[in-house]
């Protein structure tokens, strides 16, 4: 098994490998009994994932449905391979798995000003769905590690672009942000995703079309009020 067989079995459902490591025991990765491992994540970044789950869809009556997808093609995936892999998910829990810190640890997304990771590449339109533990060392390519994005983002507009101020360096006001979307006056954000994302520069090549957008905040919005 190489990273290339792995990429492709994930292009079948539009997902995109977002970063590998090999693992240790601080890692707190369930089931690797301190054997080696590689782990790894992937997720979105641009719209093939969104297309392919748009198709699929479970039924309505699903109330989790990207995350029913997201386990079930991860399952599947984790099944095509062979030697034992298994599927693991940031939304099983709590406790949550860490797959933020697993994220930087891979080296190639930051904590952004106002939280969610910022991705190399794809910015704030990206998110893990899924990972996938290899219990052996594949080879993976040497990255170089890279400072965060936002360290040259001067004015960091995602600070600001938020009508209610939800955001904050490290701090994000829910009841806020949540008011301001059952006012009727967060027409904007329902459209085109949350503002503060949408005004990060970094991958805005890779933003979520309209209808992705909405469904995000829909359900955001429906867990929250």
């Amino acid at each position: 098994m190489d990273l290339k067989t792995i990429e492709h079995a994930l292009a079948e459902y539009g997902l995109i490998l977002l970063a590998t490591f090999h693992v240790n025991p601080d890692d707190n990765i369930p089931g690797l009994a301190g054997a080696d491992g590689t782990l790894v994540l992937a997720g979105n970044g641009g719209p093939a994932m969104w297309h392919c789950f748009a198709s699929q869809r479970p039924e309505p009556s699903v109330s989790d449905p990207l995350d029913t997808w997201s386990r079930r093609v991860f399952e599947k995936v984790a099944a095509q391979l062979a030697g034992n892999v298994s599927a693991l998910f940031p939304f099983h829990g709590p406790p949550y798995l860490p797959f933020q810190a697993w994220a930087s640890k891979a080296g190639n997304a930051h904590p952004s000003p106002f939280g969610p990771m910022v991705h190399d590449t794809y910015g704030l339109w990206h998110a893990y769905r899924g990972a996938l533990l290899i219990p052996s060392l594949l080879d993976l390519p040497v990255r170089q590690p890279q400072p965060s994005p936002c360290d040259a983002c001067r004015h960091k507009p995602c600070l600001s672009a938020c009508p209610v101020d939800a955001f904050g360096p490290g701090t994000y006001d829910i009841p806020a942000c949540v008011g301001h979307l059952a006012s009727g006056h967060g027409e904007s954000c329902f459209g085109k995703g949350c503002l503060a994302r949408s005004a990060c520069p970094v991958g805005r090549e890779f933003a979520y079309e309209e209808a992705q957008a909405r469904f995000h905040l829909d359900t955001f919005f429906a867990n929250h009020r």
